[in-house]
């Protein structure tokens, strides 16, 4: 049923149509309607809907947030800088969801690799995206997918030759300046040819507190023996709303590894959808959430095993506290022809006061018998007997309390391949733990990532 919500997003889309990236060509602009029908008809989900029963969007529908002016200026100093300190990668860099080229050097040309804008390739060679953009996600689920894909503005498109290989890791650093009511609607779309293979780091931060959305779609589809390892993190304010969808499709023998880890934010969702579309594919889910304050993180994964001796591995620990709340919604579902399945699903939450909550749902649904299938989830409080160890061997409560923690958490971070990267997530749980606030939430201060 249309509400005022729908009236406002529709004039605005109609008043933006011709001018959003893509609007030459005629697949895009059908796309963009389709998707804006879409979200006409269904709108923002409720908590009515099965997927949405434990995240409430009414506040953040309440909202009007209207597309960023165009890009804002910053300064390189600015920038978070230290989450590659000292190794060599490949950046984009986005402030308010548009490309800054001044932020992006390239030092080297990469043969068989494209590494740019969306926004320039919808303007310049939108042929090339006909075939991958939007094809992987459901416009029809009620969400923001629709949203998405009506308003995407600019995002990274990266395309890899079959057979490269790409020694230095992609930096996607999406920047928030922190702007009230403005929305910055991202898409990257990501197409790894047979045999390639990269290391992909998406992360968001932000500049200041406000009550912002970025409303965030990537698109990646791994061919033939790909091997993607991919990286998400989400570390914007605590004022802020991140809605995030991440679609994978995997062909044969392909691997993809996914490290999702959320941080920032009043109110987080992410879904990740993998499809292992033929024999032999291969994914590994690994995924941490810290959560205080009022925040509200909800992670929904589903893997989808369509064809035979495909493997999956998903492993997702969530700390909360204060007040916050969590929610865990994992689905594995093996299809009738996906014999021979080898799927493990784990999910382990620890609530470190009386008022913080986790909803967590674990499932598998089979269609075939010839499968090794198995899931465990656990929600709880710091172990009594553990601490009382750890104090008897003259460590103090508060100390024994953090060090227990710790160990709970690093268990996922350990499995960070990328140095840098798992040193600057280890240094920004231990100052959680200690109580202070993120270094380099809200800008470039000392310890910034």
């Amino acid at each position: 049923m249309m509400n005022p919500a729908h009236t406002v997003y529709g004039d605005e889309f109609r008043g933006m149509e011709k001018t959003l990236p893509g609007s030459h060509a005629p697949w895009v602009r059908a796309l963009r309607a389709q998707a804006m029908e879409t979200f006409m008809e269904q709108g923002f989900p409720d908590t009515r809907i099965e997927e949405w029963k434990y995240t409430d969007v009414r506040t953040l529908a309440r909202h009007h947030f209207t597309a960023s002016p165009g890009l804002t200026s910053i300064d390189e100093s600015a920038l978070p800088s230290r989450l590659l300190t000292g190794e060599p990668a490949h950046r984009l860099v986005f402030v308010d969801g548009h490309h800054a080229p001044e932020l992006t050097p390239f030092n080297t040309l990469l043969n068989g690799v494209t590494l740019t804008s969306l926004a320039f390739a919808l303007a310049n060679r939108p042929e090339e995206l006909e075939s991958c953009l939007g094809r992987n996600t459901d416009l029809e689920k009620p969400g923001f997918n629709a949203l998405n894909t009506a308003f995407m503005s600019d995002g990274a498109y990266i395309r890899l030759a079959p057979g490269v290989t790409l020694e230095q890791p992609v930096h996607l650093l999406f920047i928030a300046t922190g702007k009230t009511d403005t929305v910055a609607t991202v898409r990257n779309v990501i197409v790894a040819g047979p045999g390639s293979k990269a290391q992909i780091i998406e992360s968001y931060f932000s500049l200041n507190d406000a009550a912002y959305l970025t409303n965030t779609v990537t698109e990646l589809i791994a061919g033939d023996g790909a091997d993607i390892e991919h990286y998400k993190l989400e570390q914007e304010g605590e004022s802020a709303y991140h809605m995030a969808g991440m679609y994978v499709r995997q062909h044969r023998d392909s691997r993809y590894t996914s490290h999702n880890i959320a941080l920032g934010g009043r109110l987080v969702r992410n879904d990740l959808h993998v499809t292992l579309d033929e024999p032999g594919a291969d994914c590994t889910l690994n995924g941490l959430y810290l959560t205080r304050g009022r925040q509200h993180v909800d992670n929904h994964t589903r893997i989808d095993h369509c064809k035979p001796r495909a493997s999956s591995r998903e492993w997702y620990k969530g700390v909360m506290d204060d007040r916050s709340r969590a929610v865990f919604n994992g689905r594995v579902v093996v299809h009738k022809d996906a014999q021979q399945t080898d799927a493990r699903q784990s999910n382990h939450n620890l609530l470190l006061s009386n008022e913080a909550e986790v909803d967590a749902q674990p499932q598998l649904e089979i269609y075939a018998d010839d499968v090794k299938c198995s899931h465990g989830c656990t929600v709880g409080r710091l172990d009594e007997e553990a601490l009382f160890y750890l104090r008897s061997r003259a460590i103090d409560a508060a100390t024994a309390r953090i060090f227990l923690i710790h160990a709970f958490a690093t268990d996922v971070l350990q499995r960070i391949r990328i140095a840098p990267v798992r040193r600057h997530l280890e240094e920004q749980l231990m100052v959680r733990l200690h109580g202070g606030e993120i270094p380099g939430l809200y800008g470039n201060q000392e310890g910034v990532a």
